[in-house]
């Protein structure tokens, strides 16, 4: 079996405001914190899974002035209304969104307060290729939102239902 991701960790300059904003705007859990074993520095463990310990590492460390070496930290929902209800959450602490429509999924993205790029997604039942974006607006009903994306991808030269495109996947992957 080849290495599946399991976790994310980021060095960050104030792990309270850090850990705050992880906890409300994302609904994760802190499960465990103290000091890193090797850099000495307070660690915090995250999840929102009780089968994973941590799914997320915060570490105190990072200089105040450095900037974010992160390009984007991505989150899967899954539904249209849980997309929306972290929106209404980034939204609420005065996060600037960017919504996007990838064709395959559904996204939006703010910073978090140390300027990292954070997306929450939610997959389609479609694939186009990538990169691919059209704008998203999450105030029109799911129904709507479905249509419009449908009716855009299928227009594609690329497109697939996204079970084509996970078989295509397997083979490249060598599991079909």
């Amino acid at each position: 079996m080849k290495p599946q991701l399991s976790h994310v960790g980021i060095y960050v300059t104030d792990s309270e405001t850090m850990i705050r904003f992880y906890q409300d705007v994302l609904g994760l859990t802190v499960t465990d914190h103290g000091l890193s074993s090797s850099s000495k520095a307070p660690i915090t463990f995250m999840s929102s899974n009780p089968g994973q310990h941590h799914q997320f590492v915060l570490v105190q460390g990072r200089a105040k002035d450095a900037p974010s070496t992160i390009n984007q930290l991505s989150f899967k929902v899954s539904s249209l209304k849980e997309l929306r209800e972290v929106a209404g959450k980034a939204t609420a602490r005065g996060m600037k969104l960017r919504q996007t429509s990838h064709g395959n999924a559904w996204s939006v993205y703010f910073p978090d307060p140390e300027g990292n790029q954070v997306e929450i997604y939610l997959d389609t039942p479609w694939h186009v290729a990538q990169p691919h974006g059209d704008p998203l607006d999450l105030s029109l009903s799911d129904d709507v939102i479905y249509e419009t994306t449908e009716k855009t991808v299928r227009g594609d030269l690329t497109f697939k239902t996204r079970e084509a495109r996970e078989a295509d996947l397997a083979k490249i992957l060598g599991r079909a």
